[in-house]
């Protein structure tokens, strides 16, 4: 008989969340990056993003109170607002795709933001640009709804302006809980949110609450440089782990 949270696939998948967790409070980013392709092991990989959704909002709205007042408020409704003309489309492709080729995408959309996040501008900061922030927040939109991974497009544009850290951080940590809201609606009507995955989101939620507040405790002890070093390397296994389970699926 099929139990409604099968273990041990449960127990991974809360494993693969406070893991992913640990690396969103030492980086303050990355949440979906690491979990996604993780539970992709255990779940379908619509199932995977899905739940990186569901996560990401309830968290959200935690952050949403504690954070009040410290986010870039200007980039941050030009961000939501492209987000909104993105995600749509972005959900469309998740459920148009097979298994294999989602996996493959996901693994192409982690080494991107691999690519970003080592990536340095090479010109000095500048004032943010607004029109660049509409388009920011439609690609980072699509990839959200694709594949729960919006941050390399906003990662990569906040890079480029001289807006403070602690704004950066708020601003990026509030756009995600958006974006997150915005691809949920999609999910419901495409049918991916069952009863199941949300009982498997409230029962993982607590470990990445505290996977992030672990986390946040270790970077204040450790050099960033270091963490950064660490949460890449993590991200480029799970990447050719997730790029080469796709591949099997085609060769065979």
């Amino acid at each position: 008989m099929e139990t409604f949270l099968p273990w041990p696939e449960t127990g991974l998948i809360c494993l693969s969340v406070l893991m992913a967790a640990l690396l969103r409070g030492l980086t303050g980013f990355g949440f979906a990056l690491a979990a996604v392709p993780a539970m992709s092991f255990f779940l379908p990989p619509q199932q995977a993003v899905t739940m990186a959704v569901l996560l990401q909002c309830m968290a959200g709205l935690k952050d949403s109170v504690t954070l009040r007042g410290t986010w870039h408020g200007p980039v941050l409704k030009r961000l939501v607002l492209g987000a909104a003309v993105g995600t749509p489309f972005g959900v469309a492709l998740l459920l148009l795709l097979d298994p294999t080729m989602l996996r493959i995408g996901i693994a192409v959309m982690i080494l991107i933001g691999l690519a970003l996040l080592v990536w340095q501008p090479k010109t000095g900061l500048k004032p943010p640009s607004m029109p660049l922030a509409l388009v920011t927040g439609a690609t980072a939109g699509f990839v959200g709804g694709f594949a729960a991974m919006p941050g390399p497009p906003a990662v990569a544009y906040f890079l480029t302006t001289d807006i403070p850290a602690r704004q950066v951080r708020a601003s990026l940590i509030i756009f995600f809980f958006t974006t997150s809201a915005l691809a949920l609606p999609g999910l419901v009507w495409g049918g991916l949110v069952t009863v199941q995955t949300v009982a498997m989101a409230l029962v993982s939620l607590p470990l990445m609450l505290v996977g992030t507040w672990v986390g946040g405790l270790l970077f204040k002890r450790t050099s960033e440089t270091g963490f950064r070093r660490l949460a890449m390397l993590v991200l480029l296994a799970t990447a050719i782990a997730s790029g080469a389970r796709g591949m099997a699926g085609i060769v065979g």
